[in-house]
């Protein structure tokens, strides 16, 4: 029985170093680490102009708040709430009765002042007659001369009474000074309301603006292109649209630059006729400048970041990646112009940036690219054949 038990202890003992034995001599030969596969292309060269693009906001040409310019109660709203109205059209109407009664008032004073002012001629004219036979003395003659002076000043102060009392009748009309797109009514019927009152919001709808900050150095390179060719056209995106669908020009740039963040206040006007273009949308400003020059492109995918460092890693003849900081220009249909730090030809990783480690070797694979020099998608598998049925 003490035998048994020894053989039955040793034997789970002995398979145990069996497996580990086995399992060792399956793993792999001892060596360095194995060189990792990426994709690669090659930088190009070729001309481009240069392109920046920007962020901003679109903003109305005209924007009115309607205000009445005198105070009254509401009796009417003539529009539809966001409908496009045209410049002359009425929009509210205030109570008029008070003014009119003003109207009538003010016709009553220049009334008064023409009898006023006939009875004193005729005075004068008579005095002038008894002054010829002396029979009036010169004082009494220039006491109606200067009656006849004060009865026409009131005249003309009671035509301007009258005057500024069919004014303000006419302003218990409220019509619009511009034509574009209505807001809503901020105040309704029944409310009494004075010349500080916002009643709505007139936006001119026909054109846009388009308002962005510009950097240093788009400004200083387009501003003698500007100069010498007029106004500089511009292309703009909207957040749910693809590229930049729609050109303007700019039509404004700011007399002076922000210090603090390097830039200066641009503006670019579009064509708005159709609508599609709405105030305080966001934009995407492309500007474009000056004759193509030559400059090095990767794809875009190829620039790693580095805190505050922008870099690629090249592939030299030994497949060991080199850590080469660039700096970087416009991004142009996927490929980014480097302005230093690569030059044209050299191989660059695109595919598998995150296996890359410097000094260490790399099992490179040179991608095919279209003509922009952007790697083409990989091909896909052919379908499988469908199996034979068994007979």
């Amino acid at each position: 029985m003490r035998v048994v038990r020894r053989v039955a202890i040793v034997s789970p003992l002995l398979a145990l170093l069996a497996l580990a034995g086995c399992s060792r001599s399956e793993g792999p030969p001892h060596g360095g680490p194995q060189a990792a596969p990426v994709g690669v292309v090659a930088a190009v060269k070729r001309p481009v102009r240069e392109i920046e693009e920007f962020t901003g906001r679109l903003e109305p040409v005209e924007s009115v708040e309607i205000r009445p310019r005198v105070g009254g109660t509401i009796e009417k709203l003539s529009f539809r709430e966001g409908s496009y109205v045209k410049a002359g059209d009425p929009l509210f109407t205030l109570d008029a009765k008070p003014y009119a009664a003003e109207v009538a008032r003010a016709e009553a004073q220049v009334a008064s002042a023409l009898a006023q002012g006939e009875y004193a001629k005729t005075e004068l004219a008579r005095a002038q007659k008894l002054l010829d036979a002396k029979a009036v003395s010169r004082q009494e003659f220039d006491q109606l001369t200067s009656g006849e002076r004060t009865t026409d000043a009131s005249l003309k102060a009671a035509r301007a009474a009258l005057q500024t009392a069919q004014l303000n009748l006419g302003y218990t009309r409220v019509l619009a000074p511009i034509s574009g797109r209505v807001s809503r009514a901020f105040v309704t019927v029944g409310n009494l309301v004075d010349d500080k009152t916002v009643l709505t919001t007139i936006v001119r709808t026909d054109r846009v603006f388009a308002y962005f900050d510009a950097s240093e150095r788009t400004y200083l390179s387009r501003r003698n292109a500007t100069a010498d060719k007029g106004a500089l056209k511009v292309r703009m995106g909207l957040a749910n649209e693809a590229g930049h669908p729609h050109e303007g020009t700019i039509d404004f740039v700011d007399n002076r630059l922000n210090a603090s963040s390097g830039t200066i206040r641009t503006r670019a006007v579009f064509d708005n006729s159709k609508g599609q273009f709405t105030p305080g949308l966001f934009a995407r400003v492309l500007v474009t400048g000056g004759e193509p020059v030559d400059a090095v492109l990767v794809p875009d995918r190829a620039i790693g970041t580095d805190q505050t460092k922008r870099f690629v890693f090249v592939v030299g003849a030994d497949n060991v990646p080199q850590f080469r900081p660039v700096q970087l220009g416009a991004l142009q249909d996927g490929m980014r112009v480097i302005d230093s730090g690569l030059k044209a030809g050299e191989m660059v990783v695109v595919e598998g940036l995150q296996r890359v480690r410097p000094g260490m070797p790399i099992t490179p694979e040179k991608l095919a690219v279209d003509p922009r020099g952007m790697p083409l998608p990989p091909q896909a598998a052919p379908p499988a054949a469908p199996a034979s049925k068994a007979g």
